[in-house]
């Protein structure tokens, strides 16, 4: 079996799912200008000590993240179990800088993957290759470590290899500790720091003996050597473009589609920023998500809860609505790919085998005449399971009996159509 059809297998249920929660959240909460803040504002470790003293989030309730997720029909969900700044949301016993030692004294992410598992959701871990608590992480000329500028740190003697042993050791505790894991999500290469600077190939080995199911993302590789078409054993299983959708989904150069994943804010923001309401509405995420899937993708859809532990009231507003779109329509979404047909003017295709489902997001006019590749079975409105009966209009003039003719009305004849209304088209053979 080549390495490709090894990635498409493993991540064959991953490619039902398309559609995730992305969860930034850490001390960086309490000074809510997002989770690289002390990068970007070079705050010293003891200026961001206070943040650890004071974090206490009495109100996390992981139970109600799981029920927002499940009912915004997302599957999985990914956690930071530490960030760049190298807060440990985990017991891990590598470190006193964790959860467990600060006011909330609870290891967050065993109620979170207990919480997730109750709900059905497959459960994912974000570890950050970077650590800018550790003292054996470069400082001093690092393109992100907050003391990058900070002259004191020019001749600092450190032995990297020691935050190597350090980090491998604590991803070998959140893979031993907490049960089957579906995703491990690294984060991330840049310059030297890429590939065998973390000792890739003996940490994805680890990673497979602990968990031999897990699919893993391709940011230890910073040079992209799966979409090159040479995958190493530590270029990951699936492409994570960021805060954006490619134009034609993700290949490599010999043309092969490649599993990839958009992961994309909610606002402005990863983690929590009390000034930032730049939301995305409802209507943007479903028709993104829709996007995504046509092109073979999934979406990853960020929350950055509070330092009380909540996720803010917006996001869950809006991903309740995305949810009762996802109560109806789902089926267009779960196991659905790239269509044989190309991308219509007038929203997206997605297919999964013989079903074919047209993803209105306008009005057009008149009947809505639509190139079939087979002959049809039938055509079903998605919303209610209705038929939805394709009769060739006596002006159709030469258009062939090879399209559908489809009789569309008007897209708010049913809650919530007017953001994408579907139609499942049921091909013979």
């Amino acid at each position: 079996m080549s390495r490709l059809d090894e990635i498409m297998k493993r991540t064959e249920n991953f490619r039902y799912d398309r559609f995730g929660m992305f969860i930034h959240w850490g001390i960086y909460s309490i000074p809510a200008r997002g989770e690289w803040v002390r990068s970007r504002e070079n705050i010293t470790i003891e200026d961001y000590q206070k943040f650890f003293d004071e974090f206490n989030p009495t109100e996390y309730d992981p139970k109600q993240w799981a029920k927002t997720a499940k009912h915004a029909g997302m599957r999985y969900a990914v956690l930071t179990t530490k960030h760049h700044d190298g807060f440990c949301l985990f017991d891990s016993k590598l470190t006193d800088y964790k959860a467990t030692n600060t006011p909330i004294k609870k290891d967050l992410i065993r109620e979170y993957v207990d919480a997730f598992r109750a709900e059905g959701l497959k459960v994912g871990f974000y570890y950050s290759l970077l650590d800018w608590h550790h003292p054996d992480y470069p400082k001093y000329g690092d393109r992100c470590h907050p003391m990058r500028e900070n002259e004191a740190y020019k001749d600092e003697k450190i032995n990297f290899d020691n935050y190597v042993e350090y980090m491998h050791g604590q991803v070998k505790e959140l893979l031993t500790n907490y049960g089957k894991i579906d995703i491990i999500w690294f984060d991330f290469s840049y310059e030297e720091m890429s590939g065998e600077k973390w000792q890739a190939e003996k940490l994805v080995k680890m990673v497979r003996e602990l968990q031999p199911d897990i699919i893993i993302d391709n940011r230890l590789d910073g040079h992209n050597s799966l979409i090159e078409g040479n995958p190493t054993i530590y270029s990951g299983d699936f492409a994570s473009p960021e805060q954006f959708i490619p134009a034609n989904g993700v290949t490599d150069k010999l043309g092969n589609s490649l599993p990839w994943e958009a992961c994309v804010t909610m606002n402005d923001h990863w983690g929590y920023a009390s000034q930032d309401n730049n939301f995305k509405d409802a209507k943007q995420i479903i028709r993104k998500l829709v996007e995504c899937v046509s092109k073979g993708g999934n979406l990853l859809m960020n929350v950055g809860p509070d330092a009380k532990g909540r996720i803010p009231k917006p996001s869950v507003d809006i991903l309740n609505e995305v949810g009762n779109w996802m109560h109806d329509n789902h089926k267009s979404i779960y196991g659905c790919s790239i269509a044989e047909l190309p991308k219509p003017e007038w929203g997206y295709y997605t297919q999964n085998g013989n079903k074919l489902y047209l993803h209105l997001f306008e009005n057009p006019m008149g009947p809505l005449a639509v190139l079939m590749p087979r002959h049809i079975k039938s055509v079903r409105f998605i919303a209610d399971g209705s038929e939805r009966l394709s009769k060739r209009p006596w002006f159709a003039g030469s258009i062939g009996e090879d399209r559908l003719f489809l009789d569309v009305g008007k897209l708010d004849q049913w809650p919530n159509n007017p953001i994408d209304t579907v139609y499942e088209v049921e091909l013979e053979g």
